[in-house]
């Protein structure tokens, strides 16, 4: 193949690979709103769409000089604000003149490795947004997303990949399991602390409350839309049309992703005795996560023990992130931090010297020693700390200005309407579970908004009734107090209850929304009607705990009726008036 053949060949690899990569911000946002509220779908698809554009600018502006200019072994120093300096392709024969040395191995045009190095970039931003999800100021995430690309992201990639100090160290990443999952991690973590849960999410006792996705379809289209684009990530970082070692990287990586989506199936089934799709999805993610750094370092048996062990190890992190009290909606600490340390570390485990001679050396398992497996330490270790610090900076400087978490009744109502004034399924109602507990004890700091941002009316009334012994009592309020006013029924004691989810409005003529710019009228809101049979007696006490927790101190909390009822009978025991109301 002649020097200009190679050149085309390669730059058309670099950029299909490339183009697979930006693929992976449409699976990203299908994960993130499937694991997610359908209140919440519109918002995180937005996120997911802006955080590429502000990526692109970052990056165009200073990361990529950051990043591979030429500089100290922290930073690079040349090449700042905005991309330049000489081709070095053989296609041009032009000189390089030295301001992107550590990337001149490829000899693509500048323009594909710019862009193929942008794609990793996005990507890392990208993962922060699910597990900050609904909570989180819009513009607030975009700031922080150019922080990262920008400045944070880069310093790390010169260390790695920029001639800096860990790859003089003998620190290997092929691909980016520290470079992009990791650092997407870290972030995502500090993000997830520093905002702290949905309301709701955790209460007294270590009791973790689920909040469901709404829609395990559209994260499994997300998930292989993702399996797809890895083919682009892990062979791509070849940035070269190597027969041998692409395949080779295919082969690891398919097989590392298969192997995880099977034992976190196993594992699930084992730990929480039923095999959920969520955690499967997970899984296959892990794996793909884990062989990242070590794709182009180690034989395919290697990887499948390599997507084994991240499968199995994804679905524990995952609880324990809970019992942890990290809120995390779409799992992105436990599948790109957690297993992005371990793809990194286990290129010092299983690396064998055969499959990219001159490169790695063997790791641990195969007579290398601990040379190797002592460098990846090193890596994990300092780029955790680096990011940590610099994260944490970020959201807390954004906390103190913009403010970072929506309003307690914006996260109630959903973020499609408060951030963005549409939702994603305007044509049929879209049942909102809000999973929200008011008791004091389950509110704790890191952001979380408490009762005072709630009108309560705590003191006790009595209300007018009808002259029959039987009373019946019909709330409607909104469905994200339902567990709320639950809880208080519990603990005043009430006989029984019945919950229809219904859909109506009252003198507010429902809400209005916007499309395109354009107003409309939503007429029919999603309400949740209780119907209680009581004791004249007790009706005081279940109508004082029912608005006690229901105000919202808002237009549109509901009403509730009483009604005389002149009989009732209980079908199993077949007794009738007083005695058939309650168990």
């Amino acid at each position: 193949m002649t020097p200009d053949v190679k050149v085309i060949v390669d730059t058309l690899w670099v950029l299909i690979t490339a183009f697979l990569v930006f693929f992976m911000n449409l699976g990203f946002a299908c994960v993130e709103a499937g694991f997610q509220q359908s209140k919440n779908c519109v918002n995180i698809l937005s996120k997911n769409f802006v955080v590429f554009a502000a990526s692109t600018v970052a990056f165009w502006f200073i990361g990529w000089g950051l990043m591979f200019g030429d500089g100290s072994p922290l930073v690079g120093l040349s090449g700042l604000f905005m991309i330049g300096g000489a081709d070095n392709s053989p296609e041009t024969g032009a000189a390089y003149q030295g301001v992107y040395s550590a990337i001149n191995w490829t000899g693509v045009p500048l323009s594909a490795k710019f862009f193929f190095q942008l794609v990793f970039a996005g990507t890392a931003a990208t993962i922060v947004s699910g597990s900050v999800g609904g909570r989180i100021k819009y513009f607030s995430f975009v700031v922080f997303s150019l922080i990262l690309v920008g400045l944070i992201y880069p310093v790390v990639g010169h260390w790695i990949w920029g001639g800096g100090w860990l790859a003089k160290l003998g620190f290997w990443d092929f691909a980016g399991s520290t470079q992009v999952h990791s650092i997407g991690g870290w972030a995502a973590l500090t993000g997830a602390i520093i905002l702290g849960p949905r309301f709701g999410k955790f209460g007294p006792g270590g009791r973790i409350n689920a909040i469901p996705g709404h829609n395990l379809s559209l994260a499994l289209i997300g998930a292989l839309v993702l399996w797809l684009g890895w083919f682009g990530f892990n062979p791509g970082s070849t940035m070269a049309a190597d027969a041998r070692l692409i395949s080779h990287i295919c082969l690891t990586t398919n097989m590392a992703a298969c192997t995880g989506l099977l034992a976190a199936t196993v594992m699930s089934t084992i730990l929480i005795k039923k095999p959920d799709l969520g955690m499967t999805i997970n899984g296959c993610l892990a794996g793909l996560v884990a062989i990242t750094a070590p794709c182009a370092f180690v034989s395919v048996s290697s990887a499948a023990v390599i997507g084994i062990i991240a499968g199995s190890v994804v679905v524990v992190a995952v609880i324990l992130f809970d019992k942890a009290r990290v809120d995390d909606p779409v799992g992105a600490t436990a599948v790109h931090l957690v297993c992005g340390v371990l793809g990194t570390i286990f290129v010092g485990i299983f690396a064998e010297d055969w499959v990219s001679p001159n490169t790695t050396g063997n790791g641990l398992l195969f007579g290398g020693g601990t040379k190797l497996l002592i460098a990846q330490l090193t890596g994990v270790a300092a780029v955790a700390v680096f990011v940590l610090i610099a994260s944490s900076i970020a959201w807390l400087v954004i906390k103190a200005t913009l403010g970072i978490r929506v309003s307690l009744h914006e996260e109630a109502e959903g973020l499609d309407i408060g951030e963005h004034g549409n939702q994603a399924y305007p044509d049929f109602v879209a049942k909102k579970t809000g999973f929200y507990r008011t008791s004091s004890s389950t509110i704790s700091g890191g952001g979380i908004p408490d009762e005072s941002e709630i009108v309560r009316k705590a003191q006790e009334r009595a209300f007018e009734k009808g002259s029959a012994q039987i009373q019946k009592i019909e709330a409607i309020i909104r469905p994200e107090r339902l567990t709320a006013v639950k809880s208080a029924l519990e603990r005043v004691g009430y006989p029984g209850i019945s919950i229809t989810e219904i859909d109506g409005h009252g003198k507010d003529r429902g809400v209005t929304q916007q499309w395109r710019g354009e107003s409309y009228r939503v007429d029919l809101i999603p309400k949740v009607k209780l119907e209680i049979v009581a004791q004249r007696g007790e009706v005081d006490k279940i109508v004082n705990a029912i608005i006690n927790e229901a105000t919202t101190g808002q237009i549109g909390d509901g009403k509730i009726f009483i009604h005389d009822l002149q009989g009732v009978v209980r079908i199993r025991t077949k007794e009738q008036g007083a005695v058939a109301v309650g168990n």
